[in-house]
């Protein structure tokens, strides 16, 4: 069965606008463009100032059925950037998919200077992806911040092959790299920015636990 209460599984707060911040990096997956609109309201009314240093980033999310990104279904729907046309932002600009927006992220960041914000709002995949990549760069959690919203799909690590599986919305698994039933547990590395999977039937071969959709 899962384990609750491990205290490594992240707990994420409403976005709220850093007005301290001297550079604002936004970035939104699917239903995470409401969050960073939401945001972009409140440096309006509390610092308008803040809104010239700001650029906003988004892509749509992973399908919306299925176990994996293979598994069909359809995008979750994106906000346009026109929902953001009447903010005066730097120049936005949208992705195909979240792999490209990390690496527009990885890009950013290379040239971000002292006082940049990192906002994140979307699945949780993507949040610890981001997030990996802004401890890379020595962005401190004070200056990250993110809302999980959208899809509670796991990426998961296989503790014995070590291959990380995609989108995983069941308690038990198939591991992509070695084949293994796996346990989807709570504990979270940051660093792998995934779950821990561990073999459920090392002592019984073939024998499982009713497999459920739990991460939905």
């Amino acid at each position: 069965m899962l384990v609750t209460g491990i205290k490594s599984k992240p707990v994420y707060a409403p976005l709220r606008a850093d007005t301290r911040g001297r550079f604002h990096l936004m970035l939104g997956v699917s239903e995470g463009a409401a969050p960073l609109l939401r945001v972009l309201r409140e440096m309006q009314s509390q610092a308008p100032q803040a809104l010239g240093a700001t650029r906003v980033l988004l892509a749509p999310g992973v399908p919306a059925t299925g176990a994996s990104p293979a598994g069909g279904g359809t995008e979750a729907p994106v906000h346009s950037l026109c929902d953001f046309g009447d903010l005066p932002l730097q120049p936005e600009r949208s992705f195909n998919d979240v792999p490209a927006l990390l690496a527009e992220l990885r890009s950013s960041l290379e040239t971000a200077l002292m006082g940049t914000r990192l906002y994140l709002a979307g699945p949780e995949s993507f949040i610890g992806l981001a997030m990996k990549i802004a401890f890379e760069f020595n962005l401190n959690k004070d200056e990250v911040r993110a809302e999980q919203v959208g899809t509670l799909a796991r990426r998961v690590y296989c503790v014995h092959c070590r291959a990380t599986t995609e989108n995983v919305r069941t308690n038990i698994v198939r591991c992509l790299g070695c084949a293994r039933w796996l346990l989807v547990r709570d504990h979270y590395s940051r660093r792998l920015a995934a779950y821990m999977g561990v073999m459920v039937d090392a002592e019984v071969p073939g024998e499982l636990p009713p497999i459920q959709e739990v991460f939905v």
